[in-house]
């Protein structure tokens, strides 16, 4: 929310800008065109990580079914959108698209790219279901080669294509943070590094495998965001199991039954066959467990997963449901998706409109024309002015460090910047069937205490500046009040 113009409609009258700059540029106005469209359609989240980061995993997770990857696809970029049926259709190099064959199951569905994925540069997947009404998931190649020689190519096209990144990494270190620093040699890229979430994924090899992993992964998680440098390149980091999330969220009878007759073993006992995958699988258990059912069990858990879940159901979480929601709860799996939410689809016409501005400073810097650097300049004006990143920096600082507010504080800046939702009402805390003047009273009254604490030179640096944040997000709402004549 800004006092003034809303960033996506300076986005979409700089692209117009533009489009006239360039009207004798057919192919920079085809661009341009395409970047307008963009930003009426869902929010494209691209899952991003070097070779066994667990992307496709973790993509199947937020979604609850088992869809990606697609059989003999690792080169191509693979685009999971909402569908009225399961549908995929391949786009080979210079040859017409392709429909794939596409196979359901019970927990999702297979698809086989059937040739040289060399050949293909994107295959597109429909599926009905709800997790894709608002967002498009992007299964990309694997981050190869490094970041010294320049941007490297598979983000290039991640960052040109996608509003939004969900970066996965096993621990975030040097490489994948020079990675992500290549990708900010533009005014856009080093002032809005708002579209970046890091996930230390595969957050269950954490701590060598022991049953208290997962909590130190999130320990780590949180060490990773109070680093300015990782702070600098994304907004927010989270830890997350996908294996276990997906385990959690797919979780089934007849495996909660498996894992029951496992729980009736003492744990120490048991922990003796949970050495390695070898040992559980063809080992003689204390209890009768056909060799296809572990071998499931492991497919679906793995090692640390199995320990885990057995631990639970001794632990009380003693039904299909408990047990499911426990998994899914302790994967980092619920943390990922609100931050997904809070960050990025809640964001969404920001980060559009941040897509927006990287396409038109790219334009300009590649082919400049006479009256070009008067746009670079405005790109920069708007950048400044961008009051919405600032909101969700701010947010995301209060759920991970409350800046030294008390949490009745805290938890008021959040709503008042869009914690509970960017409408009017959830922002001020009030009915939605409030009248005009109750929520200018109550926007009023919040803006005052806050330029109270933003002007207190007691306050330690940090809380002004986060006070001055909310502030201006009161006087965005006061403004839209008398905008809208309301």
């Amino acid at each position: 929310m800004t006092v003034g113009v809303r960033l996506d409609e300076a986005a979409w009258g700089l692209l117009h800008q533009a489009i006239e700059l360039y009207q004798d540029n057919p192919r920079a106005v085809a661009e341009l065109r395409h970047q307008v469209a963009r930003l009426e359609q869902p929010l494209r989240i691209a899952i991003v990580g070097p070779w066994r980061s667990g992307k496709s995993t973790v993509l199947n997770a937020l979604m609850g079914e088992e869809v990606a990857p697609v059989e003999r696809a690792d080169g191509a970029f693979t685009w999971y959108e909402d569908g009225a049926e399961p549908r995929a259709t391949a786009y080979p190099v210079g040859q017409p698209p392709q429909e794939l064959a596409v196979v359901k199951s019970a927990t999702g569905l297979r698809v086989d790219l059937g040739w040289g994925a060399g050949d293909v540069r994107d295959i597109v997947v429909r599926w009905p279901t709800r997790a894709l009404r608002q967002i498009t998931l992007i299964d990309t190649p694997a981050v190869t080669g490094g970041a010294e020689q320049g941007r490297v190519p598979v983000l290039e096209r991640v960052l040109r294509d996608s509003d939004a990144v969900l970066y996965l990494t096993r621990d975030g270190r040097d490489s994948d943070l020079r990675v992500l620093e290549s990708a900010r040699d533009s005014a856009v890229g080093q002032s809005a590094a708002v579209n970046v979430i890091m996930v230390l994924s595969r957050a269950d090899e954490t701590g060598g495998g022991r049953i208290d992993g997962l909590l130190t992964a999130r320990q780590l998680a949180r060490r990773h965001y109070r680093d300015p440098r990782v702070n600098a390149l994304s907004v927010n980091v989270v830890a997350c199991s996908g294996m276990i999330g997906l385990a959690g969220r797919m979780l089934g009878e007849s495996d909660f039954a498996a894992l029951a007759t496992l729980a009736q073993v003492p744990r120490a006992e048991l922990d003796v066959h949970l050495i390695s995958a070898d040992r559980f699988l063809r080992g003689e258990l204390p209890v009768r467990l056909d060799t296809e059912v572990r071998a499931a069990l492991l497919d679906r858990f793995g090692v640390f997963g199995v320990r885990l879940a057995a631990t639970l159901v001794r632990s009380g979480f003693d039904s299909r449901v408990k047990l499911s929601a426990e998994l899914i709860r302790r994967s980092g799996l619920t943390e990922l998706r609100e931050s997904v939410t809070r960050c990025f689809i809640d964001r969404r016409d920001a980060l559009k409109a941040r897509s927006a501005l990287a396409a038109v400073e790219a334009l300009l810097r590649a082919e400049p024309t006479r009256g070009s650097a008067e746009l670079v300049g405005a790109v920069e004006q708007i950048l400044a002015g961008a009051h919405e990143f600032r909101e969700l920096r701010l947010l995301v600082a209060l759920r991970n460090t409350r800046l030294g507010f008390d949490a009745e504080l805290a938890a008021e800046a959040q709503r008042l910047v869009g914690g509970d939702g960017v409408g009017l009402a959830a922002r001020l805390g009030v009915e939605h069937e409030a009248d005009v003047r109750q929520l200018w009273e109550v926007a009023a009254e919040a803006q005052w205490r806050w330029r109270d604490r933003a002007e207190d030179p007691l306050l330690p640096l940090a809380q002004r500046r986060g006070a001055q944040v909310v502030v201006r997000s009161c006087e965005g709402m006061i403004a839209e009040l008398v905008a809208g004549g309301r």
